[in-house]
């Protein structure tokens, strides 16, 4: 399966944001703003804001990838991701990432 790794090594290729928006699936949409709402406690989140093509891809970014403060430190030290920083292990603004969901280090150690 193809991996389209993100700034903080999460595999956006499974993300189904990017799913429902290459695919234009507004059942997928539903679904995920539903689950994403009651995970993040973001009672706000709508089927509509759910459109992203991927964190380092052009096109349309879920409002959270538009702010995302690791996204906006990997482009202003100009990486491709955090795996490109040699403070990557050590890092607080991707630590949490990290932490929650371990395959995304294991993602940036396998870029290099």
């Amino acid at each position: 399966m193809e991996k389209l790794i993100s700034c903080c090594g999460l595999d956006c290729a499974t993300c189904d944001a990017r799913i429902a928006t290459l695919n234009d699936d507004d059942v997928l949409r539903k679904a995920t703003a539903e689950k994403w709402s009651a995970s993040f406690n973001a009672p706000d989140l709508s089927y509509d804001m759910i459109n992203c093509t991927g964190c380092r891809e052009e096109g349309p970014k879920f409002s959270h990838c538009l702010v995302c403060e690791i996204r906006s430190c990997v482009k202003e030290k100009g990486f491709t991701t955090c795996g490109d920083c040699k403070e990557m292990e050590s890092c607080s603004k991707v630590e949490g990432v990290h932490k929650y969901i371990p395959e995304a280090i294991i993602n940036l150690r396998n870029l290099n």
